[in-house]
């Protein structure tokens, strides 16, 4: 049955806020516009008077489903065995049933990229995912979508405790060269044995998923909260040809202009305690930053650190420090969807697009804001785990 959602504030995030009409057929956007006239009985009208009617936020950088809430030290988010992991993949870990999706969804999101943690140099394989089964296969929107990667204090604590290279910076970039040495060197083994047999019976888990980063298939999704550290990854980006997503960027606002030169996106946060060395220089004026010198940023809250259920929250805050309102959103919504590559399916609300759409009772960055109905693909959303 169409959906036709009435006289809500439509906040589109590319075309503009204004009072009208939204009307979902199947699982798309058809129409979008101050009003919309619908005759026939094969419609549901929804009304949104008075609220505020936005698409699915979206989480570029996530652990939900992995690190559960109530599961404590039993944890699947880690492969913390060997630094180098790209074969493990986070599809294979992520639980539908963690009460934390429902809370994501009342926190607008319709729309996640789940990465393992940064225990390891090489982590593994993140999945875009959207919130609309309780079987994960149902909810996969591209998978692998990038390959997790860290560098700085993580990888270091935990094999540096281990007693076991990497310790330092240094061996965290040796790690990451002489693992996409081997990949080169495993891409022109198999690139000769098909020309010389038509065949390659030798294949490797840890090198398969390599070469997708090096063929510029998938980004590598790395790990950097500190300048030098972002550099880093940015120079060994550069000496191997891939494509590079900064996650964190606590000091990227150090480096904005090196960033926006490199054309390199960053997926910034979280905002809260200054935990540890590499934080310390945290500051919300980050956001403000990173958008005035024109790097393509998205809001992270790094779930479960803080709850994607409060994301809105954190966002607004960087209001306080400068941060346009209209930036905001869109790093909730068009730009994540950008850095994802589904900007051509999600992340504003336009004829064409997926009808992931939520109805808010009141503006989302108020601390009151609740949200009443969430649609993806125009479907509605109630979470299956009750």
């Amino acid at each position: 049955m169409k959906k036709l959602i009435k006289n809500g504030t439509i906040v589109t995030v590319t075309s503009g806020t204004f009072v009208g009409d939204i009307l979902i057929e199947d699982s798309k956007i058809s129409q979008v516009a101050e009003k919309i006239e619908y005759e026939g009985t094969d419609v549901e009208i929804i009304n949104a008077d008075g609220k505020y009617v936005l698409p699915g936020f979206i989480d570029a950088h996530s652990h939900i489903g992995l690190f559960e809430e109530g599961i404590g030290f039993m944890q699947d988010g880690n492969e913390m065995t060997d630094p180098v992991t790209p074969e493990v993949r986070a599809i294979d870990a992520f639980n539908p049933y963690d009460v934390a999706i429902k809370h994501a969804l009342n926190g607008g999101f319709t729309t996640v990229m789940i990465v393992p943690g940064s225990a390891n140099v090489i982590g593994g394989q993140g999945a875009i995912l959207k919130f609309k089964s309780n079987i994960v296969d149902y909810c996969i929107v591209k998978a692998p979508a990038g390959l997790k990667m860290a560098t700085g204090e993580n990888p270091k604590r935990v094999y540096g405790d281990m007693k076991k290279m990497p310790s330092t910076r240094l061996g965290v970039a040796a790690v990451m060269r002489g693992f996409f040495m081997k990949v080169q060197d495993y891409m022109e083994k198999k690139r000769r044995a098909l020309e010389k047999d038509g065949v390659f019976l030798d294949r490797d888990p840890k090198m398969e998923i390599g070469e997708l980063v090096l063929r510029g298939e998938i980004p590598a999704r790395i790990h950097a909260h500190r300048a030098q550290d972002i550099a880093t990854a940015v120079r060994i980006a550069k000496e191997f040809g891939f494509k590079l997503v900064i996650e964190h960027g606590t000091e990227a606002y150090k480096i904005a202009d090196y960033l926006a030169e490199n054309n390199i996106p960053v997926v910034v946060g979280p905002f809260g305690f200054r935990t540890k060395i590499e934080t310390k220089d945290l500051t919300y004026e980050n956001v403000r930053i990173l958008n005035e010198k024109g790097v393509l940023t998205a809001i992270m809250v790094d779930h479960p650190v803080t709850h994607l259920e409060f994301a809105n929250m954190h966002a607004a805050l960087a209001m306080k420090y400068g941060a346009k309102k209209e930036d905001i959103l869109k790093m909730l919504t068009i730009n994540p969807a950008k850095i994802l590559g589904l900007d051509d399916k999600v992340g504003s609300l336009e004829p064409g697009k997926d009808a992931d759409v939520v109805i808010w009772d009141s503006d989302p960055f108020l601390p009151q804001a609740k949200v009443e109905k969430v649609f993806i693909e125009g479907r509605e959303i109630k979470w299956w785990g009750e």
